[in-house]
């Protein structure tokens, strides 16, 4: 039994030893172990808007543990691995809302025409003498390696032998609303309604619980699709919950045919034929007046505005500061890389809608840099009903983000940063890139897509496409 001077005298020297030396007290007080931390300039988009100048983000598996100054991050946690610097914005990944990855394989194959020109008269034939799955994979890599490079994380796709695009995007890492197109003639993979409904539904049940795949039916458009076939895709899309994604009143014709055959817009046909909800994600919106604002707003319909898509083929000027201001979810879309848009660069789509919005409105105040970096991020996400799981860095929401390099010419000086971003850098700028935790492009170099393999493949379907339309 120990003496209780002797006692005394032990605790007293403890105490000492924890005056003098206190590290002896904090080396009993262990850090939480984390994957990794990422600092910089930490650019949130949350409610409340934070940047962290000199921030950190917390990453485990594939969520953000936590988010805030880098000094305080670092008193709780420490990770295997830091990356980023002073030098680096940190932000959430760019949310790519509407395009059509395989048509990448038909860039410029051919441009300067009307919409519906350009899609009977050129891609349509294209795609039924092309299309196969083999083509919608290499395409579908291709565009995955140009997204990536972009900073884009997670894109909303609509087309054919979808089943093999969400393959493909799993593959590389990357997280898509992926949407099987529904369209009232023989389609590449499926030539029947018959046929194109069981491929759906049986695409659906693969990817339900998907932690990156979300199957979708993609209902093409009013003018496309006959009633009941568009009715179809969205009982099919409640049937499994999942989204329905459709091109919505993208040029004037379909709005003149609906006016005289419907008696009403294509928003309106929509809503009464019971399609529109809050699953539904409508590409472009263009011809949308007050009545339409109010039945998106109400039926909680997220539209994604395409402005390179809209002014290369001049399909009009989508209404978005009145849509903003009805309070609709509305993101950004690169729309497909041939004919409508001929790249997948997110940070283009930024500063031309800025500046698209100001020209039209004769206002410099029309959408401002702020705003178009939300619609590519949180409200992209909200536009795609994602909110609770991407589109901005907050604790429990998923480990998508991107560092981006202040270090060009092009970056500097910085004196407001949306500004930077909305009008200043490039998508070149992007150097590192994390989806779901992990890094899928890390200082440049793609780590899950074979670039190299996809530009080579891209250039021998350049003959065959061009050989199948005796263009050579």
């Amino acid at each position: 039994m120990m003496n209780k001077g002797v006692a005394s005298l032990l605790v007293g020297c403890a105490m000492t030893s924890a005056l003098m030396f206190p590290f002896f007290v904090q080396a009993q007080t262990s850090k939480a172990v984390a994957d990794m931390m990422i600092t910089g300039i930490v650019v949130t988009m949350d409610g409340s808007l934070q940047i962290y100048e000199d921030g950190a983000v917390v990453v485990a598996r594939d969520t953000i543990l936590a988010v805030g100054p880098r000094s305080e991050i670092e008193l709780k946690y420490r990770a295997q691995r830091t990356i980023g610097g002073p030098t680096r914005l940190v932000l959430p990944g760019f949310v790519n809302g509407h395009t059509h990855v395989p048509m990448t394989l038909f860039r410029g194959l051919h441009d300067d025409v009307t919409l519906n020109d350009w899609l009977y008269k050129y891609i349509f034939p294209a795609e039924a003498k092309n299309v196969n799955e083999e083509f919608v994979r290499w395409g579908t890599r291709l565009a995955l390696a140009e997204q990536i490079r972009a900073g884009v994380t997670t894109f909303a796709d609509m087309y054919y032998f979808e089943d093999a695009v969400a393959e493909e995007t799993k593959a590389a890492g990357m997280r898509g609303v992926l949407g099987e197109t529904f369209i009232d003639f023989p389609a590449p993979d499926n030539k029947t309604n018959a046929a194109m409904l069981a491929y759906t539904e049986k695409f659906l049940q693969k990817w339900q619980g998907d932690p990156l795949i979300h199957a979708a039916p993609a209902p093409h458009s009013i003018y496309t699709c006959s009633e009941k076939t568009l009715q179809g895709a969205a009982a099919l899309a409640r049937k499994y919950h999942a989204p329905i994604l459709i091109h919505v009143s993208e040029m004037k014709k379909e709005w003149e045919d609906s006016e005289k055959n419907n008696g009403m817009s294509p928003v309106q046909y929509l809503d009464k034929i019971g399609v529109l909800g809050p699953e539904v994600v409508a590409a472009h919106c263009i011809f949308v007046d007050e009545a339409d604002r109010a039945i998106l707003k109400k039926q909680n319909v997220g539209c994604v505005h395409n402005p390179s898509s809209n002014m290369m083929i001049a399909s009009g000027v989508s209404p978005v500061a009145e849509m903003r201001a009805a309070g609709i979810a509305v993101g950004l879309g690169t729309d497909g890389p041939a004919g409508s848009n001929n790249d997948l660069d997110l940070m283009e789509e930024m500063d031309l809608a800025a500046k698209l919005a100001k020209i039209t409105k004769m206002s410099p105040l029309a959408l401002n840099a702020q705003a178009v970096v939300d619609m590519a991020t949180i409200d992209g996400a909200r536009a795609l009903h994602m909110e609770k799981e991407i589109g901005s860095l907050e604790k429990g929401k998923k480990a998508d983000l991107i560092l981006i390099s202040l270090d060009a010419p092009n970056a500097v000086p910085m004196y407001d940063i949306y500004a930077q971003i909305a009008y200043a850098l490039k998508a070149s700028d992007v150097e590192t890139v994390l989806i779901g935790g992990r890094v899928v492009m890390d200082d440049h170099k793609l780590l899950t897509v074979d670039e190299k393999a996809a530009v080579a493949k891209a250039r021998e379907y350049k003959k065959s496409v061009a050989s199948s339309l005796g263009m050579q």
